[in-house]
């Protein structure tokens, strides 16, 4: 990146509807993680459950999101407005995630995790493209860094309050599940009268199209390595699982999950600067290669010290990845068609998501730990030499 980029991001402010997205992360997190790290456990007590269930709730949620995601992103293109489905999302998501206190056997939080899953395809792709067209070239790393820092810091909230509210009343987790409509309700209302809309870009000229025809071979390999990446990332459910297998309690479980969310929102912060002002693609490929060195320490970790220890390191990891991915779309590709951008960007994530998770669940059901992970670090060092294949530099990564 050149010497005026350099001088430039640490100057400009973050715009307001950046600083409003990231508040209205914050909130919603905090009501997921209040019941996610204790999703696993609860699972496995009701009648039939299992891991491979685990695996595929988790998996089918994420793909049926990912559908969502592709379309939603190309419709904001084409309606010229994306508010309306960052609202809609966000509503579905509100009503639907509570229901989780009533469900008595797995399928009923089948039902729950893929409508909750709905909501966020409907507006993760439209709020990412909001997020880039609200934000100057020159700090979008930044943005997208700030954004997954305050999406992060509610993950780390969430659980803490969960822990306090548990040690009160013990016996009564459905409760807990229950109080998260109230963090989801201020999202809506903050979204409601606070997000402004931001039409800087006429929509593109041809008719509403899912399709790769509009991008270039490197967006297309970027892909390619995303997908191949995300299939070997099952849901950190897993990783949970695992910390208990070694010995971390199921009431410190919210502790380890806070802890590992705090170390990712402050590194995520770092992780945005660094995409601006080294440029996406190294960041990406350094996260993915040292994502797989964590995937394999998860798999031969032998007690609870050393699972704390790797969760928070996988927390630092993980945020290299975050923002660098997100600010890579927009490096590749032409603004008029950033929603379509994300929504492929989103759809090979989620797309993954249900193969990923159901093959970890049946890997680490039938042949334990190390086969699992294992899996999942081959992939991450594959996906990260494929993005040697694209070219250095953010001049280089523009579309042709």
């Amino acid at each position: 990146m050149n010497e005026e980029v350099k001088k430039e991001a640490p100057l400009t402010k973050l715009p307001a509807n950046v600083k409003l997205l990231g508040a209205a992360s914050l909130l919603n997190d905090i009501a997921s993680e209040m019941i996610f790290p204790l999703m696993p456990a609860f699972l496995l007590s009701l009648p039939g459950g299992s891991k491979t269930y685990l695996g595929l709730i988790e998996g089918v949620a994420d793909s049926v999101a990912s559908l969502l995601k592709l379309w939603s992103g190309a419709w904001s293109d084409r309606a010229g407005w994306r508010k309306g489905f960052v609202v809609f999302g966000y509503g579905v998501t509100a009503l639907v995630r509570p229901l989780s206190g009533a469900a008595l056997v797995p399928w009923h939080l089948f039902a729950v995790r893929v409508s909750d899953r709905i909501g966020k395809g409907v507006r993760t792709s439209p709020r990412d493209a909001l997020i880039a067209d609200s934000t100057d070239t020159s700090i979008r790393g930044r943005a997208f860094g700030f954004h997954q820092a305050m999406d992060h810091l509610g993950a780390a909230v969430g659980p803490v309050l969960a822990t306090l509210f548990l040690l009160r009343w013990p016996d009564h987790l459905r409760t807990l599940f229950l109080l998260t409509i109230i963090p989801g309700l201020a999202v809506v209302a903050l979204l409601v009268f606070g997000l402004k809309e931001v039409s800087a870009n006429k929509p593109p000229p041809e008719n509403l199209q899912l399709s790769l025809k509009p991008f270039g071979w490197h967006f297309r390999l970027y892909l390619a390595a995303l997908f191949i990446f995300t299939l070997g990332n099952s849901s950190d459910a897993f990783l949970l699982l695992r910390a208990r297998e070694q010995g971390v309690p199921d009431t410190y479980l919210p502790l380890l999950w806070c802890a590992f969310h705090v170390v990712k929102s402050a590194s995520n912060l770092l992780a945005g600067k660094a995409s601006d002002w080294l440029g996406p693609r190294p960041v990406l490929i350094a996260g993915w290669a040292l994502f797989s060195a964590i995937y394999l320490a998860f798999a031969l970790a032998a007690n609870s010290w050393q699972v704390w220890l790797i969760f928070l390191t996988y927390g630092f990891v993980y945020s290299l990845t975050e923002p660098a991915s997100k600010a890579m779309v927009t490096a590749l590709e032409p603004s008029e068609r950033k929603g379509l951008a994300f929504g492929w960007f989103n759809f090979a994530i989620g797309i993954a998501a249900l193969p990923a998770s159901v093959v970890c669940g049946w890997l680490y059901q039938n042949f334990g730990a190390l086969t699992a992970f294992s899996w999942g670090a081959t992939l991450a060092a594959v996906a990260a030499l494929l993005l040697l294949l694209i070219p250095a530099g953010k001049r280089s990564v523009e579309k042709r």
